[in-house]
C-alpha cells in the first residue's frame, strides 16, 4: 500500500498514516460496526448504491443511527476513489459505533465514526479462475440467524477468520460453511452456486447466507442470459455430484470451484455456464456503474 494513500476519516481526506481511530471506539473493543466492500471497474463504482443500502439496512438493525444521508456516504466514497487516481480496485467502507466507555452499552458512544479505504485487490490469482478452486467443509459452523442475522454485514468476523484458518491449514483457500442443521450456508467470503441438470442453484438466505450483492446480479445475469436459476436449501451431497460449482463475491467476482473435499465436481474442470457467467459478469462489470473519475 502506497504512503501517499488517501483515507476518508469522518468527512475528512487524510494521509494513511493520519487515519487513526481511538483506542476505546467500540469497533475495535467489541466489534461493534458494519461494512461494506465494494469493487470499481473502468473508472465506475460497482453497484454502490446497492451496497449503501444494505449498509443503511445493517445500521438500522444493530440500531445505529448514521450522521449521513445515504447521498453523502455516496458521495464520500467517490470522492475517496478520486483521490487516490484509481479506475480500478476495492473499496472498504467501515462504520463503528464510535468512542465510549469500556463497557457493552452503545449508547454511551455519542456518535459513529466512518473511514473509507480505496486500494488495488486481487483476491485469487487468474490461474484460479481459469482452472478452478479446491474447497473443503470447514467444521466451523455458521451461527444460527436466530443469533445474528447474517445479513449484517458486522464487524464481528472471528467466525469467518477461524474457518478461513482451516482452509489455510489444508491448503486451500476457500471452504463451505454449514449452519447448525448441517445444510450449506456460504464460503468464508463468498456465496455458493451449483449447476445440476441445466439448473443453477444456490442456498437460500434463511440457511445462513450472506445476500450478497455479486449473488444478486448472477440471479439478472441467469435471466438475461435464460439460465434457469433456483433457490434450494441443499447438502454437501449436492454439490459432490453437481455438475458444475462456482463462488461469487465482490472481491471474488465469479470464480468456479472444480473440487469439494477430494471430490471431483463434475468433469474437474470450469463448466461451460460458469464460464459463460464469468465473462457475463465482467461485461457488465466494466460497463455500469457511478461514475468516480
Amino acid at each position: 500500500m502506497s504512503d501517499t494513500q488517501k483515507i476518508w476519516l469522518d468527512g475528512e481526506i487524510v494521509d494513511k498514516s493520519e487515519a487513526k481511530i481511538s483506542v476505546f471506539d467500540h469497533g475495535l473493543l467489541y466489534g461493534d460496526g458494519i461494512f461494506e466492500g465494494i469493487r470499481m471497474y473502468s473508472g465506475r463504482v460497482f453497484r454502490l448504491t446497492e451496497h449503501i443500502d444494505r449498509l443503511f439496512d445493517s445500521a438500522k438493525a444493530i440500531l445505529m443511527k448514521l450522521p449521513w444521508t445515504k447521498e453523502e456516504v455516496i458521495q464520500a466514497t467517490v470522492d475517496t476513489v478520486k483521490a487516490n487516481s484509481l479506475t480500478d480496485g476495492y473499496i472498504r467502507l467501515v462504520i463503528t459505533r464510535g468512542t465510549g466507555g469500556l463497557g457493552l452499552n452503545p449508547y454511551l458512544c455519542e456518535t459513529p465514526s466512518m473511514f473509507i479505504i480505496a486500494a488495488n485487490i486481487q483476491l485469487y490469482p487468474e490461474e484460479n479462475y481459469e482452472n478452478g478452486l479446491e474447497l473443503i467443509t470447514c467444521a466451523t459452523r455458521r451461527p444460527t440467524p436466530a443469533s445474528l442475522s447474517p445479513q449484517v454485514k458486522s464487524l464481528n468476523y472471528l467466525n469467518n477468520i477461524m474457518a478461513k484458518i482451516e482452509c489455510i491449514q489444508a491448503g486451500v483457500m476457500e471452504g463451505i460453511m454449514l449452519n447448525e442443521q448441517g445444510l450449506v450456508a456460504e464460503c468464508t467470503g463468498d456465496n455458493v452456486f451449483i449447476l445440476k441438470r441445466g439448473v443453477v442453484y444456490t442456498p437460500p438466505i434463511a440457511d445462513g447466507s450472506l445476500d450478497g450483492i455479486t449473488r444478486q446480479v448472477i440471479f439478472d445475469l441467469c435471466e438475461s442470459e435464460g439460465i434457469v436459476i433456483k433457490e434450494k436449501s441443499m447438502t454437501r451431497y449436492d454439490i459432490y455430484t453437481a455438475d458444475e460449482a462456482f463462488l461469487t463475491g465482490t472481491a471474488a467476482e465469479v470464480i468456479p470451484f472444480v473440487k469439494l473435499d477430494q471430490r471431483e465436481i463434475g468433469d474437474g474442470k470450469p463448466g461451460a455456464i460458469s464460464q459463460q457467467l464469468i465473462t457475463a459478469f465482467r461485461k457488465l462489470a466494466n460497463s455500469e456503474g457511478t461514475p468516480c473519475v
